[in-house]
């Protein structure tokens, strides 16, 4: 065989290999994992029985035209003899929260309780404006002054906030919240350029894990072993069949 022949073959079976290896190159499998976000609509999956950490959505607050403020319930019910670490997540639209909204998510944290499921806290997802974040500590502080002894607090970030924000006012969240989990993706995708914002975690002075994709895709970046602050991930869940 001559040397052209034995470069187009060469170049046959790299061409071949990247072609099967590709669409699995960094891919999110959640069985890689022991921390997942269960969101309503979403199927419990047998990956669900070696996690170490559930975030369980409880529901969602939102505001009308009207600027009136109500609870949605949502996602799973008590999960009776669970025994591993569990935070009931609340998706939220708006800051002005009333008494009645706190004392739905008091009394749904009472229920847990009174099922003797352990409940580690709870966690907001709210997608504050990089430039409003001030305000939203102001929201994350009084939120805090409500919880009962011995309840964290947890919230979600958007990875814009690692990139634009202006790290002093992110880096006051750690007074307030006991963890950050930046979210690497927008609806079901991963974000396309999430390596250019994660460098500027390195200067983050609060705790944080970072929020995956089930099906996305990932890589880790250099950096990040490294760093004592960061806690490890999480994964968003999708139905199988999506």
């Amino acid at each position: 065989m001559g040397k052209t022949a034995n470069h187009l073959l060469v170049k046959t079976l790299l061409g071949w290999l990247l072609t099967i290896s590709l669409p699995c190159l960094g891919e999110v499998k959640a069985t890689d994992y022991n921390a997942f976000w269960l969101w309503s609509g979403v199927k419990a999956q047998p990956v669900l029985n070696q996690a170490q950490t559930l975030y369980l959505l409880q529901g969602q607050i939102v505001a009308n035209y009207q600027s009136n403020v109500y609870f949605i319930k949502q996602g799973n019910g008590i999960i009776k003899n669970y025994h591993k670490e569990l935070w009931l997540v609340y998706r939220t639209h708006t800051l002005n929260w009333s008494d009645t909204i706190y004392n739905t998510l008091l009394q749904q944290l009472a229920s847990w309780q009174q099922a003797k499921v352990k409940v580690i806290g709870i966690q907001i997802d709210f997608d504050s404006a990089t430039n409003k974040l001030a305000q939203y500590l102001t929201f994350l502080t009084t939120l805090r002054k409500h919880l009962p002894v011995g309840y964290k607090l947890s919230v979600t970030g958007l990875l814009d906030w690692g990139h634009s924000a202006d790290l002093n006012a992110l880096n006051n969240f750690a007074n307030v919240v006991d963890e950050l989990v930046i979210q690497t993706y927008q609806g079901k995708t991963t974000i396309a350029n999430y390596h250019a914002y994660l460098e500027h975690l390195a200067k983050l002075t609060i705790p944080f894990k970072i929020g995956l994709v089930q099906y996305g895709q990932w890589q880790a970046p250099p950096h990040l072993a490294n760093n004592p602050l960061f806690k490890g991930y999480v994964v968003f869940l999708q139905n199988t069949d999506q």
